[in-house]
């Protein structure tokens, strides 16, 4: 099971089971059964993640003879059914998403035993032409097995730039092509393109202008490429994008900036091959997992990021990126 969204499919296996040995009252028997067939992954820690439903509506869809059965079964929240305790109720192993995700849930739920298996990505699928290409001549077992990408550190530098470059030059064209929007190759560039969250924070590399300004002004010349929908009833994730273009705007005068509009895959693996840096400051210990920087990474493009999800496992200092702030779970 992904997630508690599914958690209902442990009751009908528990119906089923009762069914068919035509036992009258539910035995603890009964429950380790169902256990035995189910396996559960939470995403997040983020409270929409963690659906919960009160006795009277789930009364009102499963029926009473369901709601009784939760009841035997202890699967209720006091007055609610919250799905991500059912699923756990039933599963016989449960893993979070990432090392950092897999404590930060056994401080959730300290009544259950929560492993971890971090979150990947189809490395075919987010590496770009030019580094394929790369990859083919230097690793040629990469695509059977990811991890002959280990060797990649005995790719010479000036090869990885010139496939970085060719990423960089395709991401640019597209941009023009779709935006108008002319960025120069010749200047740092800086990425943010994921689920418009509140808690990914993308407006605040906006919180200081002034700051930013000077940066730019006076440290060097930097442009940046933002992208990311928000769930059409998030209207937190809506004023998000707001701020993001406006900030951009404000700071038109010494930054070049786009927003991406229509983001999907494709200009997921644009923007993820073709920046030069990647930004990810997400508010701790909210970040599961996150997937993006691994898809930047596979591109040769690293890391700025708050400690945290997958990137606890992935930071080395001044190798594969630099972190923001302490390694802390906690702000």
């Amino acid at each position: 099971m992904n997630e508690g969204h599914s958690a209902l499919l442990s009751l009908g296996l528990l119906e089923r089971r009762l069914e068919q040995s035509f036992a009258g009252r539910l035995k603890q028997l009964d429950i380790d059964g169902v256990r035995t067939m189910c396996i559960f992954t939470t995403h997040t820690p983020v409270p929409a993640g963690h659906d919960k439903f009160p006795r009277s509506l789930v009364s009102q869809v499963l029926g009473r003879e369901q709601v009784s059965l939760l009841s035997e079964a202890e699967a209720w929240e006091g007055e609610s059914l919250n799905m991500t305790y059912l699923a756990l109720r039933f599963s016989g192993y449960v893993n979070g998403v990432a090392m950092r995700h897999g404590e930060v849930s056994r401080g959730m739920f300290p009544a259950y035993d929560i492993s971890a298996i971090t979150n990947g990505v189809h490395a075919m699928t987010w590496t770009s032409p030019a580094f394929s290409e790369l990859f083919d001549s230097f690793i040629p077992g990469w695509r059977a097995d990811n991890n002959y990408l280990r060797y990649a550190i005995s790719i010479p530098l000036p090869a990885i730039r010139e496939a970085h470059a060719d990423a960089k030059t395709e991401l640019f064209a597209e941009i023009s092509r779709s935006f108008g929007v002319q960025l120069d190759p010749k200047l740092l560039t800086i990425g943010f393109a994921r689920r418009a969250s509140t808690y990914k924070r993308a407006d605040l590399l906006f919180q200081d202008a002034e700051r930013l300004r000077h940066i730019a002004r006076d440290v060097g010349p930097i442009q940046l490429v933002y992208g990311g929908k928000a769930h059409p009833h998030d209207e937190g994730g809506k004023n998000l994008i707001r701020r993001v273009v406006g900030g951009s705007g404000a700071l038109a005068d010494v930054i070049r900036s786009v927003y991406v509009e229509n983001y999907d895959m494709r200009w997921g693996k644009l923007i993820t091959s073709g920046v030069d840096l990647w930004l990810n400051n997400p508010m701790r210990p909210q970040e599961a997992s996150g997937t993006s920087g691994m898809k930047a990474a596979l591109n040769g493009v690293p890391s700025f990021s708050v400690v945290d999800g997958w990137w606890a496992e992935g930071h080395i200092e001044g190798v594969t990126g630099w972190a923001i702030g302490s390694s802390e779970v906690a702000e």
